[in-house]
């Protein structure tokens, strides 16, 4: 019996139904595999609720202003409310027309993108939505690399598919609104910008609600390639896209054509800066914030002296900030990311103030210190270096510096001989350096690189409310870019004779007046089988007489901080400092008043703020909260006080400061700078003008500075130019001349504010008038 197929109509109907179907059902069946995780996991509705993004923590001036970001990406959200129209309509317009007319996918665009790019081989745009794109940068592709040209198409079109999920998902469970504002905070827009909010900033230094119409659209322009349409890179091409953007939006009749020929026509307008941790406002502070936040918990094996460990053990259990990314966990029990989970953080930085301090240290180093050091050095050679160093001396500085490089460490890490590291360092390279006048190209050595920044003198600033703690203004250097080091809390250095009013503090504390006469005459000290007699830095016209306690601190004598010393002990004096806040070791030897001992500026700044905040100590205070990316506040932070001395002491303590910058070392603050309201201070200046020191006291600031070269032997070689009243009080009084012209810091400090008795005060503080009543009043014995 023969077979014969059967051709009749209606197989022919089944033939064509099961063709037609068999697409559709593939498809069907695939989605479902999909939606099953067949090929894979896919977002679940948590994931589309909570997204991952690495997002920039912020950092917060005390009057809300944006000091900076860590990141790994520079990221930062926005509401819908916070962009601009004209970001939206150029967005639309450009990427996704029918946007509020799909559910995730435009059928519409795949169809042309069928039809034209794949059956007619003619560029007709991509067919992705707007929500499409979202859902490629919130869950990304596999990127695995394959053998085969159709594996590597088959996981294409999965992950393409898989997208068309996830664009659904997206648009059933957020509105259109939040689906355009999650799209703009996550794309890139070249180098490490991601979000519109960090791209406003960086190409235009504004915020995304006030961008204009032809700024809007060259950072819409940015998104098709960040790099190929860089504004910065290539500016031509970014002006070409962003008129392309343009042209969509005439289009779309979002411009008019008058509207679309005039904003054609412009320039880019850029207004670029780099956001990153090296440029901004506070750079140092920034940094050390940064240090505080991330500290892990000491462990012994990691220390190579006791003593650092148990600073830090110390500051891991009493002080709240260091490390609390450690010490605290987010919700799912994992340590808190710094540079991922978009903290936000609220500091105790005035940003006014701060802008101040920066640019009294530029000032001052740059116009003024820096060129007069340039002078003096550039004919010696042993510049930068003290003449009394040796050239061996100054090889083996030269060469323990070498070893600090990164160039050197990397050289080391290669295994390359000792003395090829070294030959290299004696290669010329074009480069970049810094200057005071902007970045210089020249041609030198790496290693006379290193001998070229250690031209350049170094400063610390700080300065603080002595009432609440609150540091308000924070400089650690002259350039963080170039400069790392920060000299306010990373170094310490001898303080000189800023250590002299604690030795007074200690006398006022035991019931000496100020205007108590002692002799001014040499003393000597018995230290084992030898002798030991200080000297005075130069002649004054009381020696061998008798002078009160008061000329001798507003001379800084060392004659009469020897009869102090004398009368106390070194320990005692120790133990004074220790209640003023100082953490730092001290030397307890005869020689404690010269301030040979290492201190740090933000030790001294919070000790010398207890005599304006009546005896109370508080520990300077860098941060008020911490919340997390959606205002959720994580932590509060108070400060730490102590009563370290009685009120009357530290009334008695202002009293003789005032004398200082009335009549003593500090008087060029008020014959050269014209501030002549109720000021305290005293200068220091440590052995051969290595360190420069001023400590300023008002009623409602305390601030410090410091100033010195890198190394001990640079310096100035006379005292003239090296003493404290020229190295660093200039950037004080530049700093409070700023602050006192700013009316709107009035109400936080002024000139007209004054230091108050305490209830009760009996001391008479004219010494002419306390002779009178109390003619007896001298310390006679060792006058000779």
């Amino acid at each position: 019996m023969n077979w014969k197929p059967d051709y009749s109509k209606k197989f022919y109907i089944r033939l064509f139904w099961t063709l037609f179907a068999l697409p559709f059902v593939t498809l069907f069946v695939i989605f479902l595999l999909i939606s099953q995780e067949a090929f894979g996991p896919m977002p679940t509705f948590e994931d589309l609720e909570n997204p991952e993004n690495n997002l920039a923590s912020q950092v917060y001036s005390e009057d809300g202003k944006l000091l900076g970001k860590y990141y790994y990406q520079n990221r930062s959200y926005v509401d819908f409310k916070e962009v601009s129209s004209n970001l939206v309509n150029a967005l639309i317009a450009t990427e996704d027309i029918r946007f509020y007319d799909h559910s995730g996918i435009d059928a519409r665009g795949l169809a042309r993108v069928f039809f034209k790019t794949l059956l007619m081989g003619r560029s007709s745009g991509g067919g992705s939505t707007i929500t499409q794109q979202l859902a490629k940068n919130l869950f990304p592709r596999d990127t695995t690399t394959y053998d085969t040209q159709i594996a590597y198409a088959t996981n294409l079109v999965l992950a393409k598919f898989k997208e068309w999920i996830t664009a659904v998902k997206l648009e059933r469970n957020y509105t259109k609104k939040e689906i355009l504002v999650m799209y703009l905070n996550t794309v890139p827009f070249g180098g490490q910008t991601y979000g519109i909010k960090s791209a406003a900033k960086t190409y235009f230094n504004t915020h995304p609600d006030s961008l204009r119409v032809e700024e809007a659209a060259t950072l819409i322009g940015l998104l098709k390639a960040p790099t190929r349409y860089s504004p910065v890179l290539h500016p031509d091409r970014s002006r070409q896209r962003r008129n392309i953007v343009l042209h969509q939006m005439n289009k779309y009749d979002f411009l008019s054509q008058a509207q679309y020929d005039s904003l054609s026509s412009m320039p880019l307008g850029i207004s670029y800066e780099v956001q990153d941790h090296n440029v901004g406002p506070a750079t140092y502070f920034r940094s050390h914030i940064r240090t505080l936040l991330t500290r892990e918990k000491p462990e012994k094996a990691n220390y190579g002296t006791y003593e650092s460990y148990r600073k830090d053990s110390i500051n891991w259990a009493n002080n709240p900030l260091y490390g609390w990314c450690n010490k605290h966990k987010k919700p799912d029990g994992s340590n808190y990311d710094l540079y991922r989970d978009g903290l936000k953080i609220y500091t105790t930085i005035n940003s006014k103030m701060q802008q101040y301090a920066e640019k009294a240290v530029r000032e001052h180093l740059g116009r003024d210190l820096q060129p007069t050091f340039f002078e003096r050095k550039k004919r010696s050679s042993n510049g930068p270096f003290s003449n009394d160093l040796s050239q061996e001396e100054v090889g083996r500085i030269m060469n323990r510096a070498m070893k600090r490089t990164h160039r050197y460490y990397v050289l080391n890490r290669q295994g390359l001989p000792e003395d090829s590291i070294k030959e290299s360092f004696h290669e010329p390279h074009k480069m970049k350096v810094f200057s005071w006048n902007g970045l210089k190209d020249t041609v030198m050595t790496p290693m006379d690189s290193i001998r070229y920044y250690k031209y350049f003198l170094r400063a610390g600033f700080m300065s603080m409310n002595p009432m609440n703690g609150h540091v308000k203004a924070y400089v650690g250097g002259p350039n963080f870019k170039y400069f790392k080091y920060d000299h306010v809390t990373q170094g310490a250095r001898q303080i000189g004779s800023t250590i002299k009013p604690f030795l007074y503090t200690l006398a006022m504390q035991e019931g000496y007046s100020p205007c108590h006469k002692v002799p001014n005459v040499p003393r000597t000290f018995y230290i084992n089988d030898s002798t030991w007699t200080p000297k005075n830095s130069g002649p004054s016209e009381k020696d061998y007489e008798m002078v009160t306690l008061k000329w001798g601190l507003t001379n800084s004598v060392n004659w009469i901080s020897a009869w102090l010393v004398k009368q106390f002990n070194p320990q005692a004096i120790i133990d004074i400092m220790r209640k003023l806040g100082i953490e730092s070791y001290i030397d307890p030897v005869p020689s404690i008043f010269l301030g040979t001992s290492d201190i740090s500026l933000y030790e001294m700044v919070g000790a010398y703020s207890t005599y304006a905040n009546k005896g109370v100590y508080i520990k300077p205070m860098f941060v008020t909260r911490i919340e997390d990316r959606n205002g959720n506040v994580l932590a509060t932070f108070k400060p730490r006080q102590s009563e370290a001395i009685s009120e009357q002491t530290a009334y008695l303590m202002v009293n003789l400061l005032k004398g200082v910058v009335k009549d003593g070392t500090g008087i060029r603050v008020r014959y050269k700078y014209g501030l002549k309201n109720a000021i305290g201070g005293k200068t220091g200046t440590t052995q051969n003008q290595s360190d420069g020191w001023f400590m300023g006291v008002t009623p409602n600031l305390v601030s410090g500075a410091w100033v010195g070269g890198e190394d001990r032997s640079i310096h100035f070689n006379n005292i003239r130019l090296g003493q404290g009243a020229n190295m660093a009080l200039p950037i004080w009084a530049r700093y409070m001349k700023k602050v006192y012209s700013d009316s709107t810091l009035t109400p936080m400090v002024s000139k007209q504010d004054t230091f108050q008795p305490p209830a009760s005060f009996d001391y008479i503080l004219d010494c002419d008038k306390y002779e009178k009543l109390h003619p007896q009043n001298e310390s006679k014995g060792d006058f000779f």
